[in-house]
């Protein structure tokens, strides 16, 4: 046992040693020289002058995430639309009966691939097997290879659809904002004429999907007493003889992938307060990125993208193992496919930037493999598509005059700092069907382990 005189002197190191603790910064908070000027380059890049500028909101804070007027965010109507966005029953329109409850909008837009399809070009109906993030689903053997559904461009992603107006490479989907005046370019019987619904464009792309990939909302989904239930939470002024309709679906799906935001990614809490967040190598990254490189010129806001559309030269999603696609579609034109003027052409949206190595394919052809190709092509200057006029290049793609170090800094800021790891939270954990997900065709549930 300690002595009195033991106790008493254990007692004053202990309250010194708190004292001192007590003194100390919290490490977050401690912000050096390269976090001031990044501060610094970030408030000037702001166009309200306020590094916030580039935060993203929480993923239930409806109050601040962008929304359609017309489709506003609720817990309930988000919580119909996951599902739905994972319902491999909506798929009662495949091209042959081996498709049917195969496939659901996550078969291309899923969490494991960033909200992308994991290959080079996405599979929906006619697709077969999963793997392990999207990456071994082939052409189904019964399926010919004419009929699968597949887009002869890339697939984009759901993540931060919050912070488009229009969707898709082309913008072709979105009937306000950067579309507005396009009403010409809306063709009858065409997707594009869903426009006519009137909303933005992640409300008007849900709404268009579920009809081009094959899909509808059927008996398998009006007789669920669940469903039941979601519907009329989801849209409770909703007549309940008008509450299964594609529209309703379609506008819970978007209300679903409004809420995609990669908000745990380092640089997010980076901008929150803990300047520990991202590595010394992240942080030179950003300088370059919000400096010297000039991509916060096109890349900017909460989701580090913008609606504008440049025309970098890159090649189009073409060659062995794509199909349906040839060089004669228009979505190879970019803007200019949607809008039919000429000076768009071979111009494409400006896309954005978080969780970019979930999937291995950037670039509206899926013909760059990685972040580092992407930029280091950024980096020279030099069209790669010689379909594409030297006097159609954007006026931005123009060597940078990176060196290899500063060309790694700044893969290792869009690579890491822009990573969000646990996208898995966006999952539901079952499905009111009880169906497999992303995919229910038996190679996929073998894949997923699904019984």
């Amino acid at each position: 046992m300690l002595s009195q005189l033991s106790q008493i002197r254990f007692l004053l190191v202990l309250l010194a040693f708190v004292a001192l603790a007590s003194c100390k910064k919290d490490p977050e908070l401690n912000q050096s020289t390269v976090d001031k000027q990044l501060m610094d380059q970030l408030t000037d890049a702001s166009p309200q002058g306020d590094h916030l500028f580039f935060q993203q909101p929480q993923s239930d804070d409806f109050d601040r995430i962008p929304q359609d007027p017309r489709n506003e965010l609720s817990r309930d109507r988000v919580a119909l639309g996951q599902a739905l966005y994972h319902e491999t029953q909506l798929a009662i329109n495949p091209k042959y009966a081996d498709g049917k409850y195969s496939y659901s909008c996550a078969s291309c837009h899923h969490a494991a691939a960033g909200f992308q399809a994991g290959l080079r070009q996405g599979i929906a109906d006619g697709g077969w097997g999963f793997g392990y993030a999207g990456e071994a689903r082939l052409p189904h053997p019964n399926y010919s290879l004419d009929s699968l559904d597949v887009q002869p461009i890339r697939t984009p992603t759901t993540l931060n659809a919050a912070y488009q107006d229009v969707m898709l490479w082309n913008g072709q989907f979105g009937a306000t904002g950067t579309n507005a005046g396009t009403e010409a370019a809306w063709t009858a019987n065409t997707p594009k004429a869903e426009n006519s619904f009137g909303y933005e464009g992640v409300e008007i792309q849900a709404i268009a999907g579920l009809k081009v990939h094959r899909m509808g909302i059927g008996p398998e989904i009006t007789s669920n007493k669940e469903y039941q239930r979601m519907f009329e939470r989801a849209f409770p002024q909703v007549k309940s003889d008008e509450l299964f309709s594609r529209e309703n679906a379609g506008l819970a799906i978007a209300a679903y992938e409004r809420t995609l935001l990669p908000n745990q990614a380092p640089f997010q809490a980076w901008l929150a307060g803990n300047f520990q967040a991202m590595t010394d190598q992240q942080k030179q990254g950003a300088l370059l990125f919000f400096g010297k490189a000039k991509c916060v010129g096109c890349h900017t806001g909460p989701a580090l993208n913008c609606m504008q559309f440049h025309a970098l030269g890159m090649p189009d999603l073409l060659g062995s193992g794509i199909y349906g696609s040839g060089q004669e579609k228009a979505e190879h034109l970019g803007r200019g496919g949607f809008t039919g003027n000429a000076e768009d052409n071979f111009k494409f949206k400006v896309p954005q930037l978080y969780n970019l190595k979930d999937n291995p394919f950037y670039g509206h052809g899926g013909t760059f493999t990685s972040v580092r190709e992407v930029i280091e092509y950024k980096n020279e200057g030099y069209a790669g598509n010689s379909a594409v006029d030297v006097n159609q290049l954007s006026a931005q793609f123009k060597p940078l005059d990176l060196t290899d170090d500063e060309v790694t800094a700044l893969v290792e800021f869009v690579e890491g700092a822009l990573y969000d790891e646990e996208l898995v939270r966006y999952l539901p954990t079952s499905l009111p069907s009880g169906a497999c997900f992303p995919n229910s065709d038996p190679k996929s549930r073998q894949d997923l382990h699904c019984n």
